[in-house]
């Protein structure tokens, strides 16, 4: 078993998490780095893979995408699926910016669980627990503190309550933490060796523009007797190599020949067509599509005029931006400004007149932007090889 920080947005694509294998999903950040998205719980199942969630995002997810196959637990779970609670500051907290996991502050649904326990057992009224409970909801979670918390129970109930919750906690220094007790009882479901089957589960298609860039990111291939990333393997041969846009090209009629439903090949296949009363313009215009760098004909297809030197290229601009960023405090590709990468890929690609947006498209890039972005991520190294004096 390995325990892991709160999820975030790419942590369902790493290569350790295989078919068969059981996730189960607590916490997650969504404020400090992208959040953990739906496609990819989905993608995940797709792949064989068992989410269990619970607690925190795993109980939001869970009552969000039960009926395709990711199986919810505990209480929190359950009272999201039923409509019970609805918002996601039910089981916020704020964290420290150092990156300290623990909780700087008091889930609402933590709390909702103890003004409840607190009304049962006669310590305040009912109207008392509405109240308390409407004031507490309106803190909102990053300021909802244990300081700010018991101000507003001892303002509102008064404090026999604090003076019973001190009591549970002298017996169990975790009472009241019921994200925690959904947490183990997550895990315990997981050990178990049959597991609920989904409820309602049904296929759902997950392969879109954004999963695919998602597990683009994750893609690697030994090669040379070194692994480097697909992806930055791809983009050199989109930028320099002046005959991509015929591998692009070619690309696209294999998408719009492939067997299987592909909407999009059916499209593609359309414009390739000979329509001679009514011309269409490039495929490359009007179909942008990402493709899948884990496929083994697509990277045979895109990368066939790859060499060693490319290769070789690709790790060496890798190395001179780290080496700029051990050398440059702050350095990062992404901080260089559009104008130089802009005028270098004029400059390779000899567009004269031509847009740039419509080059950057016959090379299978999104936009002029998106090839911006990934030179961005050469020129350093690019700069250091070509002769001192020539003009970018």
């Amino acid at each position: 078993m390995r325990v892991l920080p709160p999820a975030r947005h790419g942590d369902l694509e790493d290569p350790a998490i295989e078919r068969g294998h059981t996730v189960v999903l607590i916490d997650g950040v969504y404020h400090q780095a992208p959040a953990l998205r739906h496609k990819e719980i989905l993608a995940a199942i797709s792949h064989g893979v068992r989410v269990i969630g619970a607690a925190s995002i795993g109980a939001l997810r869970a009552a969000e995408l039960d009926g395709h196959g990711m199986i919810g637990s505990g209480r929190i779970y359950h009272a999201y699926a039923s409509g019970a609670l609805t918002g996601d500051d039910e089981v916020a907290v704020a964290q420290s910016p150092d990156g300290e996991l623990s909780a700087q502050t008091w889930p609402l649904v933590s709390l909702r669980h103890i003004v409840r326990t607190a009304e049962r057992e006669q310590v305040m009224t009912s109207r008392t627990a509405a109240l308390l409970l409407r004031a507490l909801a309106e803190i909102p979670y990053q300021q909802r503190t244990e300081s700010a918390v018991r101000s507003v129970v001892r303002q509102i109930a008064g404090a026999p309550i604090l003076t019973r919750s001190r009591e549970h906690r002298a017996q169990d220094p975790h009472w009241g933490d019921l994200k925690r007790a959904d947490a183990l009882g997550a895990l315990a479901l997981a050990r178990e060796a049959c597991l609920p089957p989904p409820r309602d589960s049904r296929p759902v298609p997950v392969s879109t523009d954004y999963t695919r860039a998602w597990a683009n990111r994750r893609a690697t291939e030994e090669t040379d007797g070194r692994r480097l990333p697909t992806g930055a393997r791809l983009a050199y041969q989109q930028i320099f190599d002046p005959g991509f846009p015929q591998v692009w090209g070619r690309w696209l009629e294999h998408l719009a020949t492939r067997s299987g439903p592909v909407p999009l090949g059916r499209r593609v296949a359309y414009v390739l067509d000979d329509h001679a009363n009514h011309p269409a313009p490039p495929p490359y215009l009007l179909f942008r599509p990402v493709p899948d760098l884990h496929d083994e004909d697509t990277r045979a297809l895109l990368l066939c005029r790859e060499t060693a030197a490319d290769r070789d290229a690709v790790a060496r601009y890798a190395a001179a931006n780290t080496a700029l960023r051990d050398q440059v405090r702050g350095f990062s590709p992404e901080a260089i400004g559009d104008d130089v990468p802009r005028r270098t890929l004029a400059r390779l690609w000899r567009t004269g007149t031509a847009p740039l947006e419509d080059v950057a498209a016959a090379r299978g890039f999104r936009n002029a932007s998106d090839a911006i972005d990934h030179m961005k991520d050469f020129l350093a190294g690019f700069l250091a090889d070509i002769p001192e004096g020539t003009a970018v």
